[in-house]
């Protein structure tokens, strides 16, 4: 595993999530709202590209018909059209010089699909099926947010009390809701968006919510790629992709489907990313399984004793052979649990019960390479790793951590950084007190 340093940003965390906050909220309401499971239920979700024009809303609509006659209770949910939003997002910022209240943009961003919703009602009719559109106007909008306009979250347990009370008689009568992916509506009646993967996490919390079988996501691609393709021209489609492999590579920047709406996928309902070219909405394309915990927590990484090997020189970083002869001797005869690198030096974490072959092969790469000097073991180190999707939204929490240790005593040996894990490298014997304090920090409680 090579892991490399990363910038957190600087968001907060919607106190609303928790790993069990949805079980939690569904369960409180099962009783006031049961969900009968007499017919396959789906939420499918149609980005903005597979509604751009004309004969692509017509396409879309065909393929909701087409799932319909097999006796399938849908709900859709819809991007706006093509590239409104960001038409919408230029029009406000040009229109005075100087930006806009937030609450001002939301209600104008919304617009773009508060009117897909009618353009998509309308093509549904067309094909002679009974629907019907929410609007963040009406008292049934389910999606209820908090005040963070721009980037609000969704408040679970309004949205599943709407959500069973306004969209779920909907199915059992036979009507397709069409609902605004990422509109919300704040608690004193404010429009608010969701902001990136907002129509995602529509799609999530409402399928979460009725119990559905399964979301579709209806994108112009085939599924979810192996690379980019503007950079891999022979990238392939992945045919499976779990929850938590899916976050590294949203990590990395990929843009898949954003790391927020992630959080609301119910691990129990699977994910199928299709292309809108299909003919049929059971057509393959990528399945996503699995779930994430939204809560941050703190853990040992492992349970025995780690060690780090530093091997120093002049540009060694810069020398591939040198660094691929290194990782060549730790495979043969070690796991890595951490690498770091400058440009004179690199290190090494691997587990202390690591053999002395290792370290012999590692000094045989030094003698071979003249830009290579020597080697140092630090020995007696602990593992540990701050982890949790919504890491990346707190700001200033790898200083918060290196302080905090630092304040009782503590020597880092290493920190590594992804966006959304810590891992920390402390001496063995202050292992117990290091997790004490950073799960502090994790907390607030400084």
């Amino acid at each position: 595993m090579v892991i490399t340093t990363g910038s957190l940003k600087p968001h907060s965390i919607p106190t609303s999530l928790s790993s069990s906050t949805i079980v939690q909220a569904t369960a409180k309401l099962e009783s006031r709202h049961p969900v009968e499971q007499k017919n396959r239920r789906i939420v499918v979700k149609f980005g903005g590209s597979s509604l751009s024009d004309r004969d692509r809303i017509a396409q879309a609509a065909k393929l909701i018909s087409k799932e319909n006659r097999k006796g399938t209770k849908l709900v859709v949910v819809v991007s706006a059209i093509g590239k409104m939003t960001d038409q919408l997002i230029g029009l406000v910022n040009h229109n005075s010089g100087k930006a806009p209240d937030k609450t001002d943009l939301d209600d104008v961003l919304a617009m773009g699909e508060r009117t897909s919703v009618r353009v998509f009602a309308t093509a549904l009719k067309a094909e002679g099926l009974e629907t019907k559109y929410f609007d963040p106007s009406e008292d049934k909008w389910p999606i209820i947010t908090d005040d963070q306009f721009s980037n609000a979250n969704p408040i679970l347990e309004l949205c599943i009390q709407k959500i069973r009370e306004h969209i779920v008689p909907l199915l059992d009568w036979g009507t397709i809701p069409v609902i605004a992916g990422f509109v919300g509506k704040s608690t004193n009646g404010k429009v608010s968006t969701i902001g990136r993967g907002g129509s995602d996490t529509t799609a999530f919390i409402i399928a979460s919510a009725i119990g559905a079988d399964e979301v579709v996501l209806v994108t112009d691609e085939d599924g979810i790629l192996s690379a980019d393709p503007k950079y891999v021209p022979n990238a392939r489609k992945l045919d499976r992709i779990d929850v938590s492999t899916l976050i590294g590579l949203a990590d990395s920047g990929t843009k898949f489907i954003h790391r927020k709406a992630l959080r609301y996928k119910d691990p129990d309902i699977p994910v199928r990313v299709i292309s809108n070219r299909k003919d049929d909405l059971e057509a393959d394309g990528t399945v996503i399984t699995g779930g994430i915990s939204s809560e941050i927590e703190v853990i040992f990484a492992s349970t025995a004793q780690s060690m780090a090997i530093t091997v120093a020189g002049k540009g060694i970083s810069e020398n591939p052979d040198v660094l691929a002869n290194l990782l060549k001797a730790v495979r043969n005869h070690s796991t890595l649990n951490g690498l770091s690198a400058n440009f004179d030096s690199i290190i090494f974490y691997v587990p202390e019960t690591a053999s002395n072959a290792l370290l012999g092969s590692v000094h045989d790469v030094i003698t071979e390479h003249g830009e290579a000097l020597a080697m140092a073991i630090q020995p007696n180190l602990a593992f540990l790793k701050v982890k949790g999707v919504g890491l990346e939204d707190t700001p200033g929490i790898i200083g918060r951590i290196s302080t905090r240790l630092r304040d009782n005593g503590i020597n880092i040996y290493g920190m590594l950084t992804l966006a959304s894990s810590i891992l920390v490298f402390v001496s063995w014997e202050e292992k117990e007190l290091a997790m004490d304090l950073m799960k502090q920090v994790v907390r607030g409680q400084l």
